[in-house]
């Protein structure tokens, strides 16, 4: 039991190294493409980027995203464990530092305009999403996160009896409306609508990878030949289970197969050729992890 502990605590180099490169990014599309129009990222960063408008210059945004986020990791250091708890917050001290890089020592001026997009505000919602959601999925993939909403997410949903996303989802519809309330504009917390479903779509991309594969549930009354048609056209694992129909009372077998998206097609084709009356469900999977045994 010790030694399967000790195994989970392990930290990673190769996780280091990725949620080095994670920081880097998001903070390269905050502070580049959002951060100079003064467009709002999601979560506690988009919470960051307002109190860092709203207070004295010296209350920065590196400084503001560190005194909200690093607390609320170790709020949640029970309930996600040590290891996730380090990496986080490694993450995030790197987002803050590369922030602090572009804007107070680089030759780079963020400080009106975007360098890459001037003025267009949808160019930067639209870049700076991708950019930053890319960071932000890397730094899920790895092992840890940049944004502590999803750890306030955990904690309070269940209270309030809203799955995670839906909470994650008011909370920004509410932070929108606060920075259009506290600006007198809703045009730029509307643009940051556009950020913010950029980089839900890319966090999805990277972490469940861009092709997901497909999972089939074959109800059939002839396992044998359709899984021996299905090993020898994919040559892919299959498993078999044991079922029965409700309604004829005849028994039957379930067969588990996995196929990608463009497998598909073929593999209908296949069952209903052996079995005409084959049922098929499919499901996406998101990701699959081989056995080592």
């Amino acid at each position: 039991m010790t030694n399967f502990k000790e195994k989970i605590m392990r930290l990673s180099a190769v996780n280091f190294v990725f949620l080095t490169i994670a920081g880097i990014i998001n903070a390269f599309g905050v502070i580049v493409f959002l951060s100079p129009v003064k467009l709002y990222d999601s979560g506690i960063s988009g919470t960051s980027m307002l109190v860092s408008q709203e207070t004295p210059k010296w209350c920065s945004l590196s400084l503001i995203l560190i005194l909200l986020n690093i607390p609320i990791f170790l709020l949640g250091l029970k309930r996600e464990g040590k290891k996730f708890t380090i990496y986080s917050i490694y993450t995030v001290l790197i987002y803050s530092f590369v922030a602090w890089l572009i804007t107070d020592i680089l030759p780079i001026d963020v400080s009106f305009v975007s360098p890459l997009a001037g003025s267009d505000l949808f160019l930067c919602a639209l870049f700076g999403g991708i950019i930053s959601g890319c960071g932000s999925g890397l730094a899920i993939r790895f092992g840890g996160a940049i944004d502590g909403i999803d750890i306030i997410a955990v904690m309070f949903a269940k209270k309030l009896g809203v799955s995670i996303g839906t909470f994650v989802m008011i909370y920004n519809v509410l932070l929108y409306i606060i920075c259009g309330i506290v600006i007198g504009s809703w045009i730029l917390p509307l643009y940051s609508i556009v950020t913010y479903a950029a980089a839900l779509k890319m966090v999805d991309f990277i972490v469940e990878g861009f092709d997901r594969s497909k999972a089939a549930f074959i109800i059939t009354t002839e396992p044998d030949a359709v899984c021996k048609e299905l090993s020898e056209t994919f040559e892919n694992g299959i498993t078999l289970i044991d079922a029965k129909g409700y309604y004829s009372d005849t028994k039957k077998t379930m067969v588990y197969f996995v196929v990608n998206r463009f497998q598909v097609g073929r593999m209908k084709s296949i069952v209903h050729d052996i079995d005409p009356k084959a049922y098929i469900a499919i499901n996406e999977v998101a990701d699959i992890y081989p056995s080592n045994m």
